[in-house]
């Protein structure tokens, strides 16, 4: 079994996306990665990569030689005819100024799938091993050039869909997030030393409940709680939400949907009934990205394929975070606008009054006596009508009032979000226990879950369990 915690053994692996492309990577990093690269690459300057200045870019070619037997295989000597394998850039990059804080060796190849499978073949052959998913980034934990919330923001970062997802993303791997809670740590911290002082020394009298204590402790639950207020903000901007465009057919559910994407997704007739299964595509709305579905049209109807798209509409907008509800502004409302109407009732919404440039047979005044305070919107999608103002009321909807601000650290974790609030809970407990000047002994004990809790964040006494379930997430090249 592979000990993911071993930095001894080199590791190599294909970092760029599978398929072809017009350049691959293939990296190598560990103690080993420059004997190898010896091994592999002839320079045309006829120099070692093992002699290269650090991260410096060189041509050659990666070349494989019959297996020598008995006689060792000099770096560098090419004594047996070498077999060309590709022709590549190559940069050596020497600890500990390196991604890992190892020497890491990058080979730039031909991205074809042949070619790098390759050329990481013969990498393996000459004492590598293939890598973990997320080995890199754990090796970079393990070395200590980033905690583990930073770990975390790496693959937040691949993953980024909108440029706030990227900046929330890049916020917390340039270490935001972890010095705001390494402060909160240590505040705590602090707190518990004096604490431990008068347990140890209660000869010396020491006033526990001090204006000071105190205060710093409601400072401490203060930050906590804003951490925990900021995660919803977070989850929108690493996540996303789902938001369900629904409605009875030919209601133009399926236009908007092209509309909002900016090109024709989903196929649009005169024909009621045409879209009979849920369309699902990514769109940036504002830095926000959104999941929007487009569903078929709820209805009666007997037919069998029908009653399937009506069944996975439904299911859609059960998991929905958003209903986009599409009214023909055209039609009166009727016993299927009422019975769509009754299954969004909870949900959060936007109501949207669509066909306004056709004669007019319900308005936003005549649809407000279903609706609470949801936002009702009259457009046309044929004209291009108010738009802008349907995208403004979705982004409204979805902060709730709230602002983005990018000045301050942000939660977007869900684990970092659990341990934040145990630490909430513990500070909590500190406060109750500090105003009916309870022992300190049981103070002490919710303070160190508090530190505990809040270590665990940045990767401070955390399991391999959890840096298992945290790097599987990973691709195999990060």
């Amino acid at each position: 079994m592979i000990d993911r915690n071993n930095t001894e053994d080199t590791i190599a692996a294909i970092s760029s996306p599978i398929g072809e492309g017009g350049i691959g990577i293939v990296r190598l990093s560990g103690p080993g990665a420059r004997d190898i690269a010896d091994k592999i690459f002839l320079s045309k300057i006829g120099k070692k990569p093992s002699t290269f200045k650090s991260h410096t870019m060189h041509y050659g070619h990666i070349v494989s030689t019959p297996d020598p037997g008995p006689r060792p295989l000099e770096p560098g000597t090419w004594t047996l005819d070498p077999k060309i394998i590709d022709e590549v850039l190559l940069t050596v990059m020497r600890a500990p100024k390196t991604y890992t804080k190892e020497d890491i060796v990058e080979i730039n190849c031909h991205g074809g799938i042949q070619a790098l499978g390759d050329v990481l073949d013969l990498c393996i052959k000459r004492g590598a091993r293939v890598a973990e998913p997320g080995e890199f980034t754990r090796r970079a934990f393990i070395n200590g050039r980033i905690d583990l919330a930073q770990a975390e923001a790496v693959i937040d970062t691949i993953r980024a869909k909108t440029e706030g997802s990227l900046s929330v993303a890049m916020s917390q791997l340039e270490g935001e997030l972890s010095g705001k809670i390494n402060a909160l740590r240590d505040k705590i911290i602090g707190i518990a030393s004096h604490v431990e002082a008068s347990i140890d020394f209660p000869e010396e009298e020491l006033d526990l409940f001090t204006e000071e204590t105190l205060k710093r402790v409601g400072e401490a639950l203060v930050e906590l709680k804003g951490l925990i207020d900021s995660s919803r903000e977070g989850m929108i901007f690493r996540d996303g939400i789902l938001a369900v465009i629904c409605g009875k057919p030919n209601a133009g559910k399926s236009s908007l949907m092209n509309l909002l994407l900016k090109r024709d997704r989903v196929i649009v007739t005169p024909i009621p009934g045409t879209t009979r299964d849920a369309v699902e595509e990514m769109i940036n709305l504002k830095g926000i990205p959104i999941r929007l579905v487009d569903t078929a049209g709820i209805a009666d109807t007997k037919d069998v394929i029908e009653k399937e798209g009506m069944r996975r509409s439904k299911n859609y907008l059960d998991r929905s975070d958003v209903a986009l509800l599409v009214l023909d502004g055209s039609t009166e409302l009727d016993r299927e606008d009422l019975d769509i109407i009754k299954l969004v009732e909870k949900k959060k919404k936007v109501v949207i009054i669509n066909k306004t440039d056709l004669s007019p047979a319900i308005s936003a005044k005549d649809v407000k006596a279903y609706f609470k305070d949801e936002h009702i919107i009259e457009i046309s999608v044929e004209k291009r009508k108010n738009i802008d103002v349907l995208e403004k009321a979705i982004v409204d909807l979805v902060w709730s009032g709230r602002v983005h601000d990018k000045e301050h650290a942000i939660v977007a974790n869900t684990r970092h979000k659990a341990l934040i609030e145990k630490a909430y809970n513990n500070m909590g407990a500190v406060k109750k226990a500090m105003d009916k000047g309870s022992w300190p002994e049981l103070v002490s004990i919710d303070l160190k879950e508090a530190v505990f809790n809040l270590g665990l964040v940045v990767g401070k006494s955390v399991s391999d369990d959890i840096l298992n379930k945290i790097f599987e997430q990973f691709c195999i090249g990060k």
